[in-house]
């Protein structure tokens, strides 16, 4: 297994680890998770590097790196959602693009079509994770309702961007 594998591997060991440490409930157990939040987020980043600068692609790293990252981020809204400090339609805001676009993207490959991720996916990545590390900490409760928003709308614009740039995958004529 090369070291980006490795990488995406213990990003999904962390997830439970990360939603054990929340629901023990301990002495700066939510420090301890976003510690944890912050060094898998980070693991996404270094590992998608490591494999394209080395030429290190693999089909284990296509299926489980996208697959982790939206497991993290998901348990991360779901315990928010749980904890009352984002909405549940937000997350489910989020899952309905993932479910799409990973649809559009099963019918593009199924015709041999690779669709690479857009730089908008990129910056709602990452947008969504620094928010998620912000709602961690005690700050006011606008920061929350900002990271929520922004969540949603970089959500969106990076979901509607994919289905018009890529709108000929699916025949619409035929609905």
């Amino acid at each position: 297994m090369n070291l980006a594998n490795k990488l995406t591997l213990l990003r999904v060991l962390m997830i439970p680890a990360f939603l054990g440490v929340l629901y023990w409930g301990g002495p700066n157990s939510e420090y301890i998770a976003l510690a944890i939040f912050v060094i898998a987020s980070l693991t996404d980043f270094l590992d998608g590097y490591i494999a394209r600068s080395r030429g290190l692609v693999t089909d284990f790293g296509k299926f489980m790196d996208p697959l982790a990252d939206k497991v993290l981020v998901t348990t991360a809204m779901l315990w928010f959602v749980q904890t009352g400090v984002m909405p549940a339609w937000a997350v489910a805001v989020v899952i309905f693009r993932e479910f799409a676009i990973s649809g559009i993207r099963l019918i593009a490959a199924e015709r041999g079509r690779v669709i690479a991720a857009a730089w908008s996916g990129k910056i709602k990545t990452a947008a969504t994770m620094v928010f998620l590390m912000l709602m961690f900490l005690p700050l006011p409760g606008w920061v929350d309702t900002l990271g929520v928003w922004v969540i949603v709308v970089t959500t969106v614009y990076s979901g509607l961007e994919y289905l018009v740039k890529n709108k000929d995958v699916i025949d619409w004529s035929k609905l």
